[in-house]
């Protein structure tokens, strides 16, 4: 089994990348969403040590945990996308690309138009309702024992689908670009 992996291709140094903005807060977002993960994944322990051994649950955890969930993947969504993580049919495409790669470029530009469309969508949809729970000051939890505002929970779902149609959009011009030189690379 060891013998299956490549250690020059682990040792080997990764190439210097050039200066990338929409990187940098894909990842910058990515990486909140990960902090946000291990100290939901601290709560929920402190929690069941609490409610198992002291008696003692922490009020409001399932709640938090529950909003946080939608949170943290729309703060990841956006680098997942950048660096083309999103679960797909590789099978396919890839296919296409060695037969005809023009086809290929075209119908990632395609798929990546309709993923754009459909973050658009999801943060459209999430827009009105964010303000609307602003004005309401609506809350999820137990009035008077623990509460937390809605709205930004619903910000980060316009954030990440934003953050995702963004990533798609650079994605096509990368594509674009290399089906103007031919289909290659």
């Amino acid at each position: 089994m060891a013998d299956d992996i490549d250690m020059a291709a682990l040792n080997a140094a990764a190439a210097p990348r050039s200066f990338d903005p929409v990187r940098l807060l894909l990842d910058a977002l990515a990486a909140i969403g990960t902090i946000w993960t291990f100290g939901l994944m601290c709560l929920i322990c402190a929690d069941v040590i609490g409610r198992s051994f002291l008696n003692a649950p922490i009020t409001g955890v399932a709640e938090i945990a529950a909003h946080s969930v939608v949170g943290i993947v729309f703060l990841q969504i956006g680098a997942t996308i950048y660096n083309r993580r999103m679960t797909r049919a590789d099978f396919l495409i890839d296919r296409v690309l060695r037969a005809a790669p023009a086809l290929g470029r075209g119908m990632e530009i395609a798929f990546m138009l309709i993923g754009a469309a459909v973050m658009g969508f999801i943060a459209q949809a999430a827009w009105d309702p964010m303000w609307n729970s602003m004005a309401r000051r609506e809350f999820f939890g137990v009035q008077g024992l623990f509460t937390v505002p809605t709205w930004p929970f619903r910000a980060l779902i316009v954030l990440g689908g934003s953050a995702g149609a963004l990533a798609y959009l650079v994605l096509v011009g990368t594509e674009a670009r290399r089906l103007l030189r031919g289909g290659r690379g």
